[in-house]
């Protein structure tokens, strides 16, 4: 495998979000959370941006229908509604107008269950947060299947950017990038239904689908006048997580897709491999990177850095700052390192990347990263519907904010559209060119 083979710049993976495990995303690559932050191996784990999610298995619904249920066919005598006695608070409006609306409205009312889930929305968006969301049951319980490190769907993943879902990257060979989706393309429609506005977890669920099946996407691309459609063919994608190659120049080079439950251990032996043919330098490639488990984040950059070296500081809203350390001596304490990153590179990658450079174990080469720095956890309620709270930031060893911030390159290297569509790679080439020479 060349290296432009080995790796491109977009990674991606609708196929099923961290933001499920690898199953975020709010990644389509959703999942990587759990409630107990207290031990090394339970840590919170890391969402995609909101994130970079990957869609992953069918939809509750037929592909084009929307995935809520639509008003009442023919008006129906409101419900009995028991409404909380007065409390002598601002938020005895809401019962108030809530009541009206029962009782007063002239047409269909939608279902008690849909106008609950539209006014937990609405709270939610005041908040400006687009990572804490509301995630109705059908979509909840494929979000907390185990991640097996496959998935149907098309191949990308994600992110929800002002109200638009937009692409971060594509999986090499798979669906969407053969269709030609391309890294910053926004969808603007799945089948018939417009997802503008729409949450990063409803928006998937209407891509995702079984393997075979067709979905059709309405693409708004920079540089064409007019959106597009594009019809993909979902398939079954298995998740290489790691992809390595000993160059003839000397330099072995070693790409993390994700941060899934066993990266760390993949990342090791490749690298082990590797070490045996006494590499002058070593590249690690998080371009594309959407991130997954924080546990593995503080074991790869473990790997690299001496035993009880500060990775990650979380700082909680009522608690004393988390300081997250490397557990064990390092696999390459001291060969040359570069790490490459770019904007699709987040929350896990800048853990580790931020790690690396702040304690002089390696240079970043490529571009700005995501800026993803924020925990996540998740909430089952009552009815199996979830919600996802932000309950801390990450902050780097030196103490710089990830969150809204990214990670800036030591040595800033574009990679443009018409390099990948002509297969050429400034960043790594820089990369190869620091290690070889020191400069």
């Amino acid at each position: 495998m060349d290296s432009n083979g080995c790796r491109t710049a977009l990674l991606v993976v609708i196929v099923a979000v961290i933001v499920g495990g690898l199953g975020f995303a709010t990644g389509f690559a959703s999942g990587y959370l759990i409630a107990q932050p207290d031990t090394l191996a339970f840590l919170p784990t890391v969402e995609a941006p909101a994130s970079a999610t990957p869609v992953v298995e069918a939809p509750t619904t037929a592909p084009g229908e929307s995935p809520t249920p639509g008003p009442t066919a023919s008006p129906t005598p409101p419900p009995t509604i028991e409404i909380p006695p007065p409390s002598g608070t601002t938020f005895d409006l809401f019962w108030e107008a809530w009541n009206l609306i029962q009782r007063d409205y002239y047409g269909d009312l939608p279902s008690e269950e849909e106008m609950t889930y539209g006014a937990i929305r609405g709270a939610i968006s005041t908040l400006g947060d687009p990572f804490t969301g509301f995630i109705e049951p059908d979509v909840a319980a494929i979000n907390r299947e185990d991640d097996s490190g496959s998935f149907e769907g098309i191949g990308a993943y994600v992110t929800m950017k002002e109200g638009r879902l937009m692409i971060v990257s594509t999986f090499k060979d798979q669906p969407a990038e053969k269709a030609g989706l391309r890294r910053n393309d926004i969808v603007l429609k799945v089948d018939d239904t417009p997802i503008e506005n729409m949450s990063i977890y409803e928006a998937i669920s209407l891509i995702r689908g079984p393997a075979g099946t067709p979905v059709r996407l309405t693409i708004l691309r920079k540089g064409e006048k007019e959106p597009f459609e594009v019809e993909i063919i979902r398939a079954r994608i298995e998740i290489p997580v790691v992809e390595s190659e000993m160059r003839d120049d000397g330099i072995a080079y070693v790409s993390l897709l994700d941060f899934s439950s066993d990266a760390s251990d993949k990342l090791d032996k490749a690298i082990q491999e590797m070490m045996k043919q006494n590499p002058k330098g070593l590249i690690l490639d998080l371009r594309g990177n959407p991130g997954g488990w924080l546990n593995e984040a503080v074991l790869v950059s473990g790997l690299f850095l001496p035993k009880d070296s500060v990775v990650v500081i979380e700082r909680y809203k009522d608690q004393d700052p988390e300081v997250l350390r490397t557990p064990y001596r390092p696999t390459v304490p001291d060969i040359p390192l570069v790490v490459l990153v770019d904007g699709g590179s987040a929350s896990a990658s800048e853990i580790v990347a931020g790690a690396l450079q702040d304690h002089g174990r390696a240079i970043l080469i490529g571009e700005k990263t995501f800026g993803k720095g924020s925990v996540q956890w998740p909430h089952e309620l009552s009815n199996g519907a979830e919600l996802r709270v932000t309950v801390a930031r990450w902050f780097t060893p030196n103490d710089r904010a990830i969150h809204g911030q990214g990670l800036e390159p030591d040595i800033v290297v574009e990679r443009t559209e018409e390099d990948i569509e002509a297969e050429r790679d400034p960043q790594l080439d820089r990369a190869v060119e620091y290690l070889l020479t020191g400069q």
